[in-house]
């Protein structure tokens, strides 16, 4: 059977996840993603089909499976974020999507503290010029004492929250599935809604899945009722927020700064809002490229796949039908 691989984390970092690939007897055709709708047609047509797409952050969209059936059998997600597949169309046309939860929380985790405390301190206004060879210093925040604010309540969040604890912060969050043990045992204040969050949290930070109801949630009107001077951290997606009003957040100092690992297109589209922007501070969608959560997340996803394919049932699908 043929497979195409386009997960460029997977394919840089040596692992297990090579292995298991290479001793499964499958033809493995590799391209550098994320692939776009109208590259990945060439694909499929120049390749005579897939059986398997093992993706990242590719565009497969209805049109694409549509192109790739009846010869395509499953779609195996390299990660957790479906939000560049069409799970929808995939069900109706019942293609399993298959993805990899329980693999890169504490790597996102981890890229979340950091992003909070690189805001709070300036390191991207202060790194840029010591290597410009300027002593240009600006005063930061602590987080000792703050309170954080935490959309979401799955895997990521629980273990922000973990670490946020140890810095000294006080936890709130908006989420419908924390469990009442793990909101004892960190003291986790629970708000109703997004609209009651904001305003009682000094940084907030962004854990949810990407859909039509949270698309844009942070916004101009949201924007203005979070505190003066608070953080905002965006490690789910790009969408989630309105980059535009983010900006503009920025520069005015209704926000003191934004860290972000993720952007509404990727990679980045330039001309952008936020390069002239020295409070905001962003990396290339590498929260959860780490040598260990890589290996990980790749076993997983190879053995999604290869599984499958041959009829083994340990492999793990996110829709069902």
């Amino acid at each position: 059977m043929k497979i195409l691989l386009t997960t460029t984390s997977f394919a840089d970092t040596p692992g297990q996840h090579h292995t298991i690939l290479a001793d499964s007897g499958h033809e493995i055709v590799t391209v550098r993603g994320p692939v776009r709708e109208n590259a990945l047609l060439e694909l499929i047509s120049d390749h005579g089909g897939f059986d398997a797409f093992l993706c990242g952050d590719d565009q497969i969209t209805a049109k694409v499976m549509d192109a790739a059936l009846p010869r395509l059998r499953v779609i195996s997600k390299y990660g957790i974020g479906l939000d560049s597949i069409d799970v929808a169309s995939a069900t109706l046309r019942k293609l399993p999507v298959l993805f990899t939860p329980g693999v890169n929380e504490t790597t996102v985790a981890e890229h979340t503290i950091m992003l909070m405390i690189g805001v709070a301190k300036n390191l991207w206004v202060h790194a840029a010029a010591v290597k410009a060879g300027l002593w240009k210093r600006q005063t930061g925040k602590e987080l000792f004492g703050k309170q954080l604010g935490l959309v979401g309540s799955g895997r990521i969040a629980r273990e922000v929250s973990k670490r946020a604890l140890a810095m000294g912060m006080r936890i709130a969050s908006f989420g419908h599935f924390w469990p009442p043990e793990i909101v004892q045992l960190y003291d986790i204040q629970l708000y109703p809604s997004v609209e009651a969050l904001l305003p009682a949290c000094d940084v907030v930070s962004l854990h949810t899945n990407l859909t039509p109801e949270t698309h844009g949630m942070i916004n101009r009107h949201r924007i203005g009722l979070m505190r003066d001077g608070a953080i905002l951290v965006n490690t789910g997606r790009g969408g989630l927020v309105v980059e535009q009003d983010v900006a503009d957040a920025c520069k005015s100092g209704k926000l003191f700064g934004y860290g972000a690992d993720t952007l509404t297109h990727e990679p980045m589209q330039v001309p952008h809002v936020f390069q002239t922007v020295d409070n905001v501070l962003l990396t290339p969608h590498v929260g959860s490229r780490t040598f260990e959560s890589v290996e990980r997340q790749g076993v997983r996803a190879a053995k999604n796949t290869i599984n499958f394919l041959n009829g083994n049932p340990d492999y793990i699908q996110a829709n069902k039908f």
